[in-house]
């Protein structure tokens, strides 16, 4: 059997960037080599459930699926504009360092510092001025080449 679009596929993957660093995966021994574990020692890692043509996993892995079978493995190179997008400026936004600290409510402000907007939109600041904060709304991976090894485990 073949994926086929509204199908239900399970599948393993490694994910990573231009530079061979693997940015997530579902192998949790892959994880603990790349320091992945470290860093959000709470995640479980375990194939992803995937509903082809329902756009919840970037176009170019939902694209590449169809077709696939059980057991079939694939590498596949995704360019930014079928992942994340390119980092565009647009989605950098500057607000009062003053106010920006009150909104944060006393927590310790410092780059890498994670905000979310009202509309659930997260970013992360990018630098801290004097004046006003800059924050980056593009999401971590934008303007990348991301590669995936994708094995699919199961179709229904």
């Amino acid at each position: 059997m073949k994926v086929s679009d509204g199908d239900s596929v399970t599948i393993a993957y490694t994910g990573r960037l231009d530079d061979g660093t693997v940015f997530d995966t579902s192998d949790e021994g892959v994880a603990r080599e790349a320091g992945l574990h470290e860093d959000n020692p709470e995640r479980t890692y375990k194939p992803l459930d995937v509903k082809v043509g329902s756009e919840r996993v970037i176009p170019g892995i939902e694209e590449v699926l169809v077709g696939m079978e059980v057991g079939e493995k694939k590498t596949i190179t995704v360019p930014p504009e079928r992942a994340y997008g390119e980092h565009t400026t647009d989605r950098v936004a500057s607000y009062d360092r003053g106010a920006f600290e009150e909104m944060i409510d006393g927590r310790e402000l410092t780059e890498g510092f994670e905000v979310e907007t009202t509309d659930g939109l997260p970013g992360r600041v990018v630098d801290i001025g004097p004046e006003e904060v800059t924050v980056d709304f593009n999401h971590e991976l934008a303007g990348e080449q991301l590669t995936f090894d994708i094995e699919v485990l199961d179709i229904e």
